[in-house]
């Protein structure tokens, strides 16, 4: 059965339900743990729905938090549903997750509902998403319903995706919440259709950290992988280029939580004396603040750290299975001179190395103009609504 965790007591309204599932890595549910804790500080009663594998720390303590039985995705490429072991999920397994979807649904009585993700992306999930919208059309009093979204989808390639995801939100939802400033980039440079559901959308900025206190230690280098299910080459790459390039500057290569046990070990034999090879670290965003240089995936939490902190970074956009979304991320943040951007394809270590001494030479980033009070607007408008 879900498991439901009850860490805060709060004010009766607003009753906001968060939907959030995370296949991969740990970006879709770290950004949504942000905006639910920042309603929660506004007063909001909210409950996190939480479908991938725990992360310890996520969501926060000051939510309720609702734990289905794990999915994972089955491949880099998002291709299928697997249990949190890797096996393939049936049906059986679907049909009670669903089940218990809706009866956390019913239990929450909510206000709002948000779902992250779903229609733009998710389509996995359609199996309880699709039973939880007629949920929410039934309901009485019927809730107000959103969707949750970063600024840069993944471009559709198969025919009539994003004519579903119109109708789905015309049918559906009152409205799309757009985490991303206008000025940086707008919605509908990767979805072709925005027009038909411009009245609906509302930018909140990006939702990044809070300045972080000056670290407590400091690293000279910071190399990051993400949730790590697929930053082994990169971490690999890093490890290399560190006994070649400021081999007298201090390193930190983290590595995610998700990186298989045998890879993480088979790593640590390479590690050369000046680097500390870890899984995860708390203060990231704190070491951020104090390092020269970050290297590391193109991930939206991971730049909305960056920009905060103000820190030389190296961009390595993840593309695997055709994944455009940080390549688009990457370049325009090198074109806005805020980081250099490299292939994850073809990534050799010479390649970095030379990446490494032109990014160490060049002037930490100016701050950027890019709106990062993402958090704190979306309660704004949530509570608005409600």
């Amino acid at each position: 059965m879900a498991e439901i965790r009850m860490t805060a007591a709060h004010s009766p309204s607003p009753r906001v339900f968060f939907y959030v599932q995370h296949l991969l890595g740990i970006g879709h549910l770290a950004r949504a743990s942000r905006i639910a804790s920042a309603m929660a500080r506004d007063g909001c009663q909210v409950t996190v729905v939480t479908g991938g594998v725990p992360v310890n720390g996520f969501p926060g303590q000051d939510v309720t938090s609702v734990t289905l039985p794990p999915v994972v995705a089955s491949s880099a490429g998002f291709s299928g549903l697997a249990d949190q072991s890797g096996n393939a999920v049936d049906e059986t397994f679907l049909s009670r997750r669903r089940d218990l979807l809706l009866d956390a649904f019913k239990q929450a009585a909510p206000d709002v509902v948000i779902i992250e993700a779903f229609p733009f992306g998710r389509r996995q999930m359609r199996f309880e998403l699709l039973p939880l919208l007629d949920a929410i059309a039934k309901a009485d009093p019927k809730p107000r319903l959103y969707t949750s979204v970063r600024d840069i989808l993944q471009q559709q390639k198969k025919p009539g995706r994003d004519e579903e995801t119109v109708a789905l939100l015309r049918d559906h939802f009152d409205g799309v919440l757009v985490h991303g400033d206008p000025h940086f980039v707008r919605l509908e440079e990767t979805f072709p259709l925005t027009e038909a559901i411009a009245d609906k959308i509302a930018y909140t900025g990006l939702v990044a950290p809070m300045l972080p206190a000056e670290p407590a230690e400091i690293f000279d280098i910071v190399v990051s992988a993400g949730g790590g299910a697929v930053g082994r080459d990169l971490i690999r790459a890093s490890l290399e280029a560190a006994s070649r390039v400021a081999v007298d500057r201090r390193w930190l290569l983290v590595t995610g939580p998700n990186l298989p046990e045998r890879d993480f070990a088979d790593l640590a034999g390479y590690a050369p004396g000046n680097v500390e090879l870890i899984r995860f670290r708390k203060d990231f965003t704190s070491l951020l603040r104090g390092a020269e240089l970050s290297i590391s995936q193109a991930g939206y939490n991971t730049v909305g750290d960056l920009l905060v902190a103000g820190c030389r970074s190296i961009l390595v956009p993840f593309t695997t299975g055709g994944e455009t979304e940080q390549s688009v991320r990457a370049e325009r943040l090198e074109k806005l001179g805020l980081a250099l951007a490299l292939p994850e394809a073809g990534l050799t270590t010479k390649l970095l190395v030379e990446a490494i001494e032109t990014a160490l030479s060049r002037p930490k980033p100016r701050s950027p103009d890019i709106d990062l009070n993402g958090a704190a607007k979306t309660s704004a408008i949530i509570q608005g609504i409600a």
